[in-house]
């Protein structure tokens, strides 16, 4: 039974040794996203699943323990999934999972057994739902961190050039996800996703399907542009 969840962006500049001196732009961000960990935690989950966007359509399964590096973006740095290390074995997580290896470290999360689920824009919207119903229907009470970032096509300087569609876009998703409402999430168009780079697409379709007929209350913690993509945190209790 899916009990809370807390959804969070997931970009690299996020981890302050990423951002080095743009660090001070995301701090809102990251308070928002240790603020909805904290919900987690109060939740009393018997374990949280991470989900975050994948390379491929996935789903793809981490456990506990897996490693994550921030090398790529030249920060000698590695993280472990819900845990202080690893043993070193399995794929390496893809960066929005290591995004949140690294705030579950920030926060001290040793409050329930963490596992990572990775999934791709290639994976359908009822391909997600039914990942979220499976993670729903594990025994006891189950949480989700949902990792993942809105259009990335806000402003002429965004990775994705200006699109007029983007900030419709991010308005109809924050919507959805301060309501905590699975229906509007699941009703989000794939294709126009794609088309404005959105990750967060797949990760919040899972969340979608997890939460059918949970009857949870949602809140927006926080919702901006930096860097002209879109950044939403959010929780569902």
């Amino acid at each position: 039974m899916l009990v809370a969840a807390a959804v969070c962006p997931c970009p690299p500049l996020l981890v302050p040794e990423v951002a080095a001196g743009a660090a001070p732009e995301l701090d809102a961000a990251r308070a928002a996203c240790t603020d909805a960990l904290g919900v987690l935690a109060a939740s009393r989950p018997d374990r949280l699943v991470v989900v975050g966007p994948a390379d491929s359509a996935g789903p793809e399964v981490y456990p506990q323990g897996a490693r994550g590096s921030f090398r790529g973006f030249g920060v000698d740095m590695d993280v472990y999934l819900g845990a202080d290390s690893g043993d070193g074995g399995g794929a390496d997580l893809p960066y929005g999972l290591a995004v949140g290896a690294w705030l579950l470290g920030r926060a001290g999360w040793t409050d329930a057994p963490v596992g990572g689920i990775g999934v791709g824009e290639a994976l359908s919207a009822e391909r997600c739902a039914a990942v979220g119903r499976d993670i729903a229907a594990r025994a006891g009470r189950v949480a989700l961190l949902v990792l993942g970032d809105a259009s990335a096509c806000r402003t002429l300087k965004a990775p994705g050039y200006l699109d007029e569609r983007a900030a419709p876009f991010d308005t109809q998703v924050g919507r959805a996800l301060g309501a905590a409402d699975p229906v509007a999430l699941a009703a989000v168009d794939v294709a126009l996703a794609r088309e404005l780079k959105v990750s967060g697409r797949a990760p919040w379709q899972v969340l979608a399907g997890a939460a059918e007929g949970a009857d949870l209350a949602g809140a927006l913690l926080y919702e901006d542009a930096p860097y002209g993509v879109g950044y939403v945190a959010a929780t569902w209790s």
